[in-house]
């Protein structure tokens, strides 16, 4: 009896290899990659958990539908979905074209070189498919024994501050600081004891979190005076996880740019017909063209690239080599301090405006305030700095923030909910010190005995 083989499938299998060949031939170096192709609902399924397989949310089913609303709609359409784990794995739509596919197979594989070699990647966790999936049964097991609302309620929390980590911290599990206190403890996290650490002169000796201290989750849960083991190690989830998906908000210009710049390498390699090298320029185009009034960060990055090979390659011919150190070293902030040119910002017709009253009118238009603008917008990817000043105010374990002001002040209402989740994971009265537009101090504190209290402008 004969195996029907879809033609599609094998001709993009065979398709395949040979862009992973051109792929190597060129000098990329992207981890070994599998390619999966899924229908749409797996797509935005995985696009919006972030990962197959990480735990449940209602934020993420709030993503999934309103992407799904939107690809049914013929509003978006998700290409593809890259991972970035060794071996790499790379999802592909099944209502996609063969030709489709191609292109984004090879735009896939500028991503899985760049997550291979960039700086801003070494220290993730290459792992974090079968990472995610544990940390997921474990929060099932946790909802199982404490209650689907009880973790509900400390997942909104963590997840409320979560961008609030620092990339840079050395990272250390709430596992392995539990193994290294006292052997045989971590198993405690999967028994279901809720007892309560209180702030008394044991919870003083673990304290070993520097102050001042910008990672809001490691300080929360490490050092929170009631906080039981189990919801501890929940807010490590979302840290951990948080810190795995940090690089990809530091390097969207760039690898999406790096993964554009290569497709066009590769596919103009391929043997092509006439009328499929006119339709991958149409695809192409509508991948790297212009946003009216918002960034396209594959335009900009791939436009960005092409100029440094351009640039170098009428300097001495190194431009190709460059290119390789531009996507080894840096991320967006630096790509664009170092080489986005007068020429670029002009060519590109980037400048700022503003809203005023129903009209938008151009605020900026000189490059070099356009280029320090646009750093300084990348630098906190829009996220305020809130910082950690002490854990003991006023001498009873009350916590008191910091925003450090940098221009743009912090929307009240959404403050005053979000301190209500950190104090569900402080336990004690949480103040946060800000300012106004005016520039005034601003400070606000929140227990529920007490509701939102507001002093200053």
């Amino acid at each position: 009896m004969s195996t029907y083989v879809d033609p599609d499938l094998a001709k993009l299998e065979v398709a395949i290899e040979e862009i992973w060949e051109i792929a190597q031939r060129m000098g990329l170096q992207p981890f070994a990659t599998h390619f999966e192709v899924v229908p749409a609902e797996i797509m935005y399924e995985f696009g919006s958990y972030g990962m197959p397989g990480r735990f449940s949310h209602w934020t993420h089913g709030k993503i999934y539908h309103m992407q799904k609303m939107m690809h049914d709609f013929g509003l978006s359409k998700i290409y593809e979905l890259v991972i970035n784990t060794d071996p790499c794995w790379g999802f592909l739509l099944d209502s996609n074209t063969v030709l489709e596919n191609m292109f984004v197979v090879a735009h896939v594989l500028g991503h899985s070189d760049f997550f291979a070699q960039n700086a801003y990647f070494k220290r993730t966790s290459r792992r974090m498919l079968e990472t995610m999936k544990l940390n997921a049964d474990r929060l099932r097991a946790y909802e199982y024994e404490h209650g689907l609302k009880a973790v509900e309620h400390t997942l909104d929390a963590a997840l409320a501050i979560q961008e609030h980590v620092d990339p840079n911290a050395v990272h250390v599990t709430l596992a392995e600081k539990h193994s290294a206190r006292k052997p045989g403890s971590y198993d405690d996290l999967f028994t279901g004891d809720e007892q309560r650490v209180e702030p008394d002169d044991d919870a003083k000796q673990r304290t070993h979190v520097t102050l001042p201290q910008r990672d809001l989750l490691l300080f929360l849960a490490r050092e929170s005076p009631t906080l039981t083991d189990w919801q501890r190690d929940t807010v490590e989830v979302v840290r951990n996880e948080m810190l795995y998906f940090f690089p990809q908000m530091q390097t969207k210009i760039i690898n999406e740019g790096w993964a554009s710049y290569w497709h066009v390498q590769i596919m103009r390699e391929l043997n092509l017909s006439d009328d499929d090298h006119l339709r991958f320029a149409q695809m192409h185009s509508g991948v790297v063209s212009p946003h009216p009034g918002r960034l396209n960060p594959y335009y900009l990055g791939y436009k960005l690239l092409c100029d440094i090979e351009r640039r170098y390659d009428e300097l001495d011919g190194s431009g190709r080599e460059q290119l390789f150190l531009v996507r080894e070293t840096e991320n967006d902030v630096s790509l664009i301090r170092n080489y986005l040119t007068k020429e670029i910002v002009d060519e590109l017709d980037m400048y700022y405006a503003e809203r005023q009253g129903d009209e938008l009118i151009v605020t900026e238009t000189d490059w070099e305030q356009v280029r320090d603008r646009l750093v300084n917008q990348l630098v906190d990817h829009g996220i305020p700095t809130i910082q950690v000043e002490d854990g003991d105010y006023h001498g009873n374990r009350e916590l008191f923030l910091r925003h450090l002001w940098t221009g743009q002040p912090l929307d009240i209402n959404y403050a005053q909910r979000t301190l209500e989740g950190v104090y569900h994971l402080w336990g004690r009265k949480v103040w946060l010190e800000t300012c106004s537009l005016e520039d005034q101090p601003v400070t606000l504190s929140y227990i529920p005995d007490e509701g939102h209290q507001q002093s200053g402008a």
